[in-house]
């Protein structure tokens, strides 16, 4: 039987300051996304880019706070979109955009969990933990932000309302290797899974994988998996406005996407903070695709290479 994926944009960047992400969808659309997943047998439907409309400015009692209204607006457009989506396809593709997506579109997926009485999970591959409220965050970028509205950790009251928060104990994060004390605190406050770059380092990929994808299964769950270029390394994935040194490697963030797809428990996926103006010709967009094809099902041996003989 075909699987079929929901593919939708979202050229959001006002939860950041460097412009760029507006770009993101466009530019995996031209990097082959879709072809390379039609290639794998997968019906994909391309709903194309959503939009908003002019937005009203809204304060905020943190001066730093920028774009709250956009942001806000963006949520709201994206978890009931997001929600339609995970019910009419079997992996929707979510493309941004700056990772204040995600607000959205784990608020939606969560709602659709909620409807079918199955918890949702969510492995989120990032160089931040993004566990800012509107209260803690200094820089004002609401990027920061998505993990804690989702699990409904922190004043989000500016924010829509949240029908269906995020289990924390559901959580796990990977790759993560910039973390502002207020986003510590809370981590170690709600006891979230988290495997920095060093544990990676000493433990590989796999098994902190493969322990929570059981958990996964065990529990009949749905996974979201959010995907930041933030997470890979930016020797190989230039293209992203917030570059931390010692992120994952080609053959890590392959290795996870092959696991994940041999697992079978992948149910949507996010492909946040793409910025094309910082890439070098297009190689973190092909590279996102390349890893975006080995969730869906391609293989070692599918890929052609260039013969020299």
């Amino acid at each position: 039987m075909t699987r079929s994926s929901i593919i939708l944009g979202a050229p959001i960047q006002s939860g950041t300051h460097q412009p760029g992400c507006v770009m993101g969808p466009a530019s995996l659309r031209t990097a082959g996304l879709i072809a390379s997943l039609t290639a794998l047998g997968w019906r994909i439907e391309d709903q194309g880019d959503l939009s908003i409309g002019p937005q009203e400015a809204m304060a905020h009692a943190n001066p730093a706070v920028h774009h709250l209204a956009e942001t806000r607006a963006w949520i709201a457009l994206l978890a009931a979109r997001a929600e339609a989506a995970a019910a009419q396809s079997d992996l929707p593709v979510f493309l941004g955009g700056d990772h204040s997506m995600s607000a959205g579109t784990m608020a939606g997926v969560a709602a659709h969990a909620a409807r079918l009485g199955r918890p949702l999970f969510v492995l989120w591959l990032d160089a931040h933990p993004d566990l800012h409220s509107l209260d803690t965050t200094e820089s004002g970028n609401l990027h920061g932000t998505p993990v804690a509205y989702a699990c409904g950790l922190g004043d989000f009251a500016a924010y829509p309302p949240l029908a269906h928060a995020i289990d924390p104990s559901r959580l796990c994060m990977m790759g993560i290797r910039s973390v502002d004390p207020a986003e510590h605190r809370r981590i170690l406050e709600h006891g979230i899974e988290v495997h920095d770059m060093r544990a990676i380092d000493e433990t590989g990929v796999v098994a902190p994988l493969r322990a929570f994808i059981d958990r996964v299964k065990a529990a009949n769950g749905l996974l979201h998996v959010s995907f930041d270029v933030d997470f890979l390394d930016p020797g190989i994935a230039p293209a992203v406005g917030t570059t931390v040194p010692g992120g994952a490697t080609f053959r890590e963030a392959h290795l996870i996407m092959e696991y994940l797809c041999d697992a079978g428990v992948v149910t949507s996926l996010d492909l946040v903070e793409l910025n094309p103006f910082l890439d070098e010709r297009g190689r973190t967009a092909s590279l996102i695709c390349d890893l975006a094809a080995s969730l869906f099902g391609r293989r070692v041996l599918d890929r052609q290479t260039r013969s020299f003989a």
